[in-house]
């Protein structure tokens, strides 16, 4: 049956999440305290602000959570224990307010909707941000939702409230990035070259593509076979990519994507060629000047001690 939304998407009052990297920091370390090896899941609070539409979240921090594995409609969330941490947290910054909560899912779940009308009670319209704290892709690790009103067709069905997506991204103030950089500096294998993590990059960005395309294919078999509504919107967003497509039946098109990416390959396979005649050049040199200061430390003349008479 088709249903009718309060909130239509085009007038949304959350167009946008920015999730910062100190968040995700912190999730995951609470993650690995509490959850590791484990299905169970960890739950906290999101702070931040929100204007115009967009909900930049800031911070965050882990609130005990408890639930029945059996029995969704059963958990337990300390919100004395969320109410202390937000008094403190306030001191340090008053500008960050309550602006949602956060999982780690991966996915959404049943009692989803009741943890997030609880949160109703610190913020008008909060968002559920969804972390993946294990992807298997590499891509964005995080989904953000909130909730509207569903109105039935049939007058005589009680409406409810349902989850609507809502586009995430990662973001970082300048310090932020500064402190991003040194732990990538020692995540980072050393051994490979630029050109291997082109071609890595490259690979990875195909897989995310092959999947998104698996993704819109499933969705619209669904749509055809009746099992999903069909969704005005995304269909022109779908319209919205397929115009964008370039037209590959075009040979003089072909041949300047061929020699575009022909040069650039061609750009990064010198520069990792002149890296390492540097680095060997380099060496070269350190073992020469190694050498020479050997050389000098042995022709020093060598003082003999002088002995006194008896």
């Amino acid at each position: 049956m088709d249903v009718v939304k309060a909130q239509q998407m085009t007038g949304r009052s959350v167009e946008k999440v920015i999730v910062h990297p100190l968040v995700l920091l912190s999730i995951v370390d609470n993650y690995n305290r509490v959850a590791r090896d484990t299905r169970k899941r960890v739950v906290g609070v999101l702070l931040g602000s929100s204007a115009k539409g967009t909900v930049d979240v800031t911070n965050s921090y882990a609130v005990p959570f408890e639930e029945d594995e059996k029995d969704p409609s059963i958990w337990f969330l300390d919100h004395n224990y969320h109410e202390s941490m937000f008094s403190m947290f306030k001191r340090i910054n008053a500008k960050e307010h309550v602006v949602g909560w956060y999982s780690t899912g991966p996915k959404l779940r049943e009692n989803d909707l009741d943890i997030h009308a609880l949160f109703n009670d610190y913020v008008p319209n909060p968002v559920l941000v969804i972390i993946d704290v294990q992807p298997k892709e590499r891509d964005i690790p995080s989904k953000a939702y909130y909730a509207v009103e569903e109105v039935k067709e049939n007058a005589t069905q009680k409406s409810q409230k349902v989850f609507v997506h809502v586009p995430s991204e990662i973001a970082a103030h300048e310090v932020e990035e500064i402190g991003v950089e040194h732990l990538l500096r020692d995540v980072k294998d050393t051994t490979i070259s630029t050109l291997a993590t082109e071609v890595t990059s490259k690979l990875a960005a195909l897989k995310g593509l092959d999947a998104r395309l698996h993704e819109i294919r499933g969705y619209l078999n669904l749509v055809i076979d009746g099992k999903l509504p069909l969704n005005h919107e995304i269909l022109y967003h779908l319209q919205d990519i397929f115009n964008l497509l370039p037209n590959l039946n075009v040979n003089e098109l072909i041949k300047a994507f061929s020699v575009k990416t022909n040069d650039m390959m061609l750009v990064i396979y010198l520069s990792s060629l002149i890296r390492s005649v540097i680095a060997l050049h380099n060496l070269i040199n350190n073992k020469m000047l190694n050498k020479e200061h050997e050389k000098a430390e042995d022709s020093k003349p060598t003082a003999i001690p002088s002995v006194a008479g008896s």
